[in-house]
Order: C-alpha cells, then structure tokens, then sequence
C-alpha cells in the first residue's frame, strides 16, 4: 500500500468516526429535547394540581416508585376521595379513548394504561391492607387541557384543566384524619420526610375510613363539578423534578460529543489519523 494508499484510509477512518459522533450527537440532542418536555408537562401539572389543596389535598411531587430505586411517580395526591396517583403526559398529536382503548394519533398506548396501573400497585403495597383500595390511577395530558375519559381498565385520562374537577368529582372515603394520616405515612414511604410535616402531624394515625362508592371508581368524575371549575391555581411550583436532572445531564453529554466532533474533524487530520 502506496502512501497516498495509507493517507486515503485514514481519511477514509477519520470521516467514519466523526459520521458516528454526529449521530450519538443527533441522539444525545433528541433526548435532551424530550427530556425538556417531559419536565415542562410535569411542572404544568403540578401547578394545575394546587388547586386541590384548599379542598383538603394534600400533594406529593416527583417521588420514589416503591420497589424501582431509579424511577419516580410524578405526583401523589391524598385527600378525601382516596389517593390518586397521577402520571403526567407532555403528549402532542389526537388523543383520544376509543372502545375503552386510549390512542395518541395512531398509536394505542395500552403500555401508558399499564404503568399507570402499575404505579398504583406501587402505592397500594406500602399502605395497609384496608387502605388499599381507595388507591386510583390518572394520567394528565398537559397538551390536551379539555380531554377527559375513562379506558377500560378505569383509568382515567384528563386534561389539564380538568384534572381538579375530575379529582374532586370523587366520593368522599376518607375523613380528615385518615388523610392526614395517609399522606404523613405516604411521605415517610416516598420520600425522606414531607416538607409541611411536624412531630405533631408524625403522632397522628388512621382511626376511621369511611365506606367506599360502589360501581365504578371514576364515574362520578364524568359529572361536571362547580368547586373543581372555581378552583384556583394556587401554592408555589413543584420542586425541581428527577427529568429535569436526567435533562441537564444530557445537555453536559452533548456538549461532550460536539467537542469530539470538533476535535475529528480539524485536529484529527493534522495529526495524520
């Protein structure tokens, strides 16, 4: 092999590299994006969401999913209709619930149905036995602010601006002391300590829970609800979420490549590789 031989396959090496770094770049940058959106939906939604808590809700934000040491549950709410477990969505496109089957555009996300059940599982296996059917799934569509619909496996998909209606359109089952008692129990289980709890609130337990509604758990959800219309945004933003660390670390892993890139592509042939 000539020299011009040796000069062209490294050239020819040179090109394949920075062709690889361009695309794990392109990757690193539609990941970053998502990422961003993703945590623009959930801090939507949390502020959606105080609007429950002077009608007796109390909230959790970005929390630990119990039993996955790397994944978090989005928002726990805790109040008089029970607890409901909230899985937020930054979804574009139609969406739409057809024969009980959720659809964004078309494309059935039976997978989203399927977390959102399982993250009440979740839920469900720190409280006691008798507690755990007040436990409710909901995914909120921050793109989608009008939608409400219920699937077939009674979850229940709301809008934005519905979600505070749909959540005070459930029964009461729990009185205020079971709530209290609940959240204080949740926050020791989800996190290190909730931020509003004291020793007093520590001392208090769950003495009486009411009966549950009978028939489907979200069906008093379809009804419209004045209180939940009146219900202002209110309280302070959500603190800062578990996706918006997972964003920065990708925006520093990006930055990391376009060096590469740079470096391949005009000091890598300088230096005869």
């Amino acid at each position: 092999m000539g020299a011009g031989d040796g000069a062209a396959e490294q050239s020819r090496l040179a090109a394949e590299r920075v062709q690889r770094l361009k695309r794990q770049l392109d990757q690193a940058e539609r990941a970053t994006q998502s990422w961003d959106a993703g945590a623009a939906g959930e801090r939507l939604v949390a502020e959606r969401l105080n609007g429950l808590t002077p009608h007796g809700w109390y909230l959790l934000h970005d929390v630990h999913w119990p039993g996955r040491p790397k994944a978090n549950l989005d928002h726990v709410l805790v109040g008089p209709g029970g607890v409901v477990v909230v899985d937020a969505k930054n979804w574009t496109g139609e969406v739409r619930v057809a024969a009980g089957v959720l659809w964004q555009g078309r494309f059935a996300r039976t997978q989203s149905v399927e977390g959102a059940l399982a993250q009440c599982a979740a839920i469900a296996s720190v409280l006691a036995p008798a507690h755990r059917r007040f436990v409710r799934p909901l995914i909120c569509l921050a793109g989608q602010p009008d939608f409400f619909a219920i699937t077939n496996a009674d979850v229940a998909v709301a809008g934005a601006d519905r979600v505070v209606g749909a959540v005070l359109a459930l029964p009461p089952v729990l009185d205020q002391q079971a709530v209290v008692g609940l959240y204080a129990h949740l926050g020791r289980q989800l996190t290190q300590v909730p931020d509003t709890e004291s020793a007093a609130l520590k001392s208090l337990t769950v003495q009486r829970v009411l009966a549950p509604p009978a028939g489907r758990r979200w069906d008093a959800a379809r009804r419209p609800d004045a209180a939940g219309a009146r219900a202002g945004v209110a309280g302070s933003s959500a603190r800062k979420s578990s996706a918006q660390q997972q964003a920065a670390a990708g925006l520093g892993r990006l930055l990391c490549l376009a060096g590469f890139v740079a470096f391949a592509v005009y000091v890598l042939p300088y230096l005869g590789w």
